[in-house]
Parts: C-alpha cells; sequence; structure tokens
C-alpha cells in the first residue's frame, strides 16, 4: 500500500542551486517539480502535447506568453503574481520571463517539447 507524503516546494527550493530544477515527485507521466530564479530575459518554447500544465508562482512575478494553436493568432501575456497559478492549455507554445526573483512549482503529466525557434509554429 503507498503512503502520501506531504512536500513543501518553498523549503525544497530555497536547498536548490539557480535554475536546478527539482522533480518533487512523478505524476502520470511526467512530474511536479520546482525550481527558483533571479530576473531574466524569456525562457525557450515549451509545449506539451499530451496534457495540460499548471504553474504557480511561490514568490516574485512572471510574464508568461503563450502561442494559441492557430498559426496565424498572436501571443497573449499574462502577469502572474506571487500567489497565483494558471493552466497552460495543451498544445500552446508557451514560455516566461521572470520579473524578479522567482520561485516557482509546476505540474506538467506529460512529456515536454522543447523549441528555440522565434515563432516554434511554423517549424
Amino acid at each position: 500500500m503507498s503512503r502520501a507524503v506531504a512536500h513543501d516546494p518553498q523549503a525544497i527550493s530555497r536547498q536548490l542551486a539557480e535554475m536546478a530544477f527539482h522533480e518533487i515527485a512523478p505524476f502520470n507521466d511526467g512530474h511536479a517539480g520546482v525550481f527558483w530564479s533571479e530576473a531574466g530575459g524569456p525562457s525557450p518554447w515549451e509545449m506539451h502535447p499530451e496534457c495540460d500544465e499548471l504553474l504557480q508562482v511561490l514568490e516574485g512575478t512572471i510574464e508568461l506568453e503563450i502561442l494559441p494553436t492557430d498559426p496565424t493568432g498572436p501571443s497573449t501575456l499574462t502577469r502572474i503574481p506571487a500567489g497565483s497559478l494558471v493552466v497552460v492549455p495543451r498544445g500552446c507554445w508557451h514560455r516566461q520571463t521572470l520579473l524578479e526573483k522567482t520561485r516557482e512549482f509546476y505540474l506538467t503529466p506529460g512529456p515536454t517539447l522543447h523549441s528555440q525557434a522565434d515563432d516554434p509554429r511554423l517549424r
């Protein structure tokens, strides 16, 4: 029989080096994890073809950019402050810019694709 284990993402992130993504626990075909970083430019694009992704800002503020699945549609920018969470829809390329020192929890229950392209929908 399995036991539930409580995890404190804030405490875990305080023990990590900057940008050391830490898997807290497996979740379906992916995992739950945490990282922290100082403010910086936009991350590479990522997309989850089989699942939504949940992001929760534990500390700091991020700006999340999402590209719609329609290759001609414009991106949307959403500012997400500490304490807030957002669900990124399946199949949407997205990236984030950390606007200040940020700690973030993420739940990605499936595979992730990455891209450095200006618009990964046009590959």
